[in-house]
């Protein structure tokens, strides 16, 4: 997930969070400092879990034009009232480069058409498996979409980054895979460059500590380590925030239709809020009564399901709704603070406290 501005200056501002990482690097041979440790441009670097505070409030420079991209923000930032309230700016030029019609991108002023997974080039490492391998396009790109490289190439190329690629250049041809698989060990990369999948320690179904293990100095778990009482915020209590004019945790997980905000669009119908009977018996709220969820940062019009598979004081709307799936188009995110963790600066969404009253 990523997103790109420029600000109305020269020099370009970056969103830092929730980016690409090379998870189990480890085990493949990889050194984390070729894929991390990148010179990073002299620019402001901004937490993209606070893009709303950075289209609102910015003015030194203000950010004048948004490239968005891998990213649906107005579905996936905390916030969302705010990050809404920078996207209909109207001295904001917003760029949306999309597979589909996102909520994001009807606020974009441009919408350029991407590629899909099975037309282009890239390599791929099993999301919570251990195959590595090069994903190869099946189909030509539909209509005029174009991939994310290609994009990017022709952009370095016009603010005067980068050359020209020649027609026939091998690097714009495959994304730049001739490129990365340069900095992939010797044994993987043969693999990868000649089609095939490359399986990991263990021949694929790796042992700890015996095929892999933990990337401390000397190779084991520290359940204790001696810098533990200076890492910030580590195993540190916090009070819950609640209060009593928001005394309900609101949590939004994965649910059977989405895991993330991919493929929202298909949701069908209006998102329930599940919640304990002893909560909506306290608020006279019955099954499929509709509801406001709120708190000071706005509120979700749903539907309540009643159910015991959550408990008091808990109320659970899906994670990944889009605006067609609530009856005010707004979704959790619109109640969760922009808050970051202490130690990744990680998002905080299940940090929102609310209330929930039966709409009349």
């Amino acid at each position: 997930m990523a997103i790109l501005a420029l600000p109305a200056v020269a020099g370009k501002f970056g969103v830092r969070g929730g980016g690409y990482t090379m998870s189990n690097s480890g085990a493949w041979g990889l050194d984390a400092e070729t894929w991390v440790n990148t010179p990073l441009p002299s620019s402001r670097i901004v937490n993209m879990n606070r893009l709303g505070r950075a289209l609102t409030e910015f003015d030194d420079p203000p950010v004048k034009v948004l490239f968005v991209y891998n990213c649906n923000p107005l579905a996936t930032m905390p916030d969302q009232n705010r990050v809404k309230r920078g996207l209909e700016r109207e001295d904001l030029f917003t760029v949306v480069f999309e597979q589909t019609m996102t909520d994001s991108a009807k606020y974009a002023d441009v919408v350029l058409p991407a590629t899909t997974f099975l037309e282009h080039y890239d390599l791929a490492k099993g999301y919570g498996a251990y195959h590595f391998h090069l994903v190869q396009p099946a189909i030509e790109p539909v209509g005029e979409a174009r991939p994310n490289h290609e994009v990017f190439l022709e952009l370095a190329v016009r603010l005067g980054l980068r050359e020209a690629d020649r027609e026939d250049d091998a690097l714009a041809q495959t994304g730049g895979l001739l490129e990365v698989m340069s900095h992939l060990p010797d044994a993987l990369s043969r693999v990868v460059h000649d089609g095939g999948v490359a399986r990991g320690p263990g021949d694929g179904t790796p042992i700890q500590f015996v095929d892999v293990h933990p990337r401390t100095p000397d190779g084991r778990v520290h359940l204790f380590p001696e810098d533990l009482e200076t890492a910030a915020g580590l195993y540190a209590f916090r009070p819950d925030p609640a209060t009593g004019e928001y005394p309900l945790a609101l949590i939004s997980p994965a649910s059977a239709h989405t895991i993330s905000s991919t493929l929202g669009e298909f949701r069908p119908g209006i998102a329930k809020l599940k919640m304990h009977p002893d909560d909506a018996r306290l608020r006279d709220i019955k099954n499929a009564d509709s509801v406001r969820v709120f708190n000071d940062l706005g509120e979700v019009w749903c539907e309540a399901l009643i159910t015991p598979e959550v408990r008091p004081g808990v109320v659970s709307l899906p994670k990944g709704l889009w605006a067609r799936s609530t009856e005010n188009g707004a979704s959790s995110n619109a109640l969760v603070p922009d808050a970051l963790t202490d130690l990744a600066g990680g998002a905080c969404f299940n940090d929102a406290r609310v209330d929930v009253e039966k709409r009349l």
